[in-house]
């Protein structure tokens, strides 16, 4: 009986490790006032920092739909530099930011700086390049990407985008990339003050359109850049660990960056 029980008991711990996590968010409002076409009826004529602010109070007040919620799994498999087997396992979002419910909602592309707020919320932070191809190489969904040239940080060009990807998409759900350039988190941007680093817009053959940049002011945002969530939290061997922590340490920052001096930078 005990074998048995504790044979159960390893079970159900070895689900709970390899499930998607859900984080914690207040429900969202299921009226037509909170959905993603009445934001973006309302922010189509905002400044950035009108967007920025109320993106930023929708999600804090839990305005996002159910499947965003949950984080699957992404895994990091390689050596340390000892030369030890490594293998970790990150936690992103399924999408880049949304905000609605689930009858409606839609991508909402933010500055780094409301977005950094909203992942200090949930214990997220913004992927490196590197995690950028990890999370696009074990999509399940990789779309390819839609630019557009008018009017490229407006909210009715945003919305437009959105659409175009939804109609991409056909409905498909899982683990989606390809869709948006990533705003990440570079050591770049302690040479450039103020800036913005993106990275990714990954073409079918895994080729990135966009390398990594820092050439954009930080309160620049457009219609093709994205807000990927990845939880501190992280398994390395079974171990729990923070990401931020892990990208300062010489013996495993190579298997989440590329860049040489790799601690963690926020905006």
């Amino acid at each position: 009986m005990k074998a048995r029980a504790a044979g159960t008991l390893m079970a159900l711990l070895g689900a709970a490790c390899s499930s998607s996590h859900r984080i914690q968010l207040p429900a969202a409002i299921t009226d037509h006032a909170w959905s993603g076409s009445s934001f973006y009826a309302k922010a189509s004529a905002m400044h950035w920092q009108q967007r920025d602010s109320m993106a930023l109070d929708w999600f804090n007040r839990g305005q996002v739909p159910r499947f965003w919620r949950r984080f699957p799994i992404i895994k990091i498999h390689g050596r340390d530099s000892g030369g030890r087997a490594v293998s970790i396992l990150l936690r992103v979002s399924p999408d880049y930011l949304v905000l609605g419910y689930d009858a409606d909602w839609v991508r909402v592309p933010t500055t780094p700086m409301a977005a950094q707020q909203m992942m200090d919320k949930v214990g997220a932070v913004f992927p490196t390049s590197l995690i950028v191809d990890s999370i696009w190489s074990q999509a399940k969904l990789t779309l390819a990407p839609l630019p557009m040239v008018a009017y490229r940080d407006s909210g009715a060009t945003m919305y437009a985008h959105h659409l175009m990807i939804e109609g991409q998409r056909g409905g498909l759900p899982g683990l989606i990339a390809g869709i948006k350039k990533d705003v990440v988190s570079s050591p770049k941007l302690l040479e450039r003050s103020h800036r913005v680093a993106i990275y990714g817009w990954h073409r079918p053959d895994g080729r990135p359109i966009q390398p990594l940049y820092v050439g954009h002011v930080n309160w620049y945002v457009d219609y093709s850049h994205g807000i990927r969530f990845v939880l501190n939290e992280v398994r390395l061997n079974g171990r729990r660990l923070l990401l931020t922590n892990l990208l300062a340490d010489g013996r495993y920052r190579h298997l989440l960056s590329r860049e040489d001096s790799s601690r963690y930078i926020r905006y």
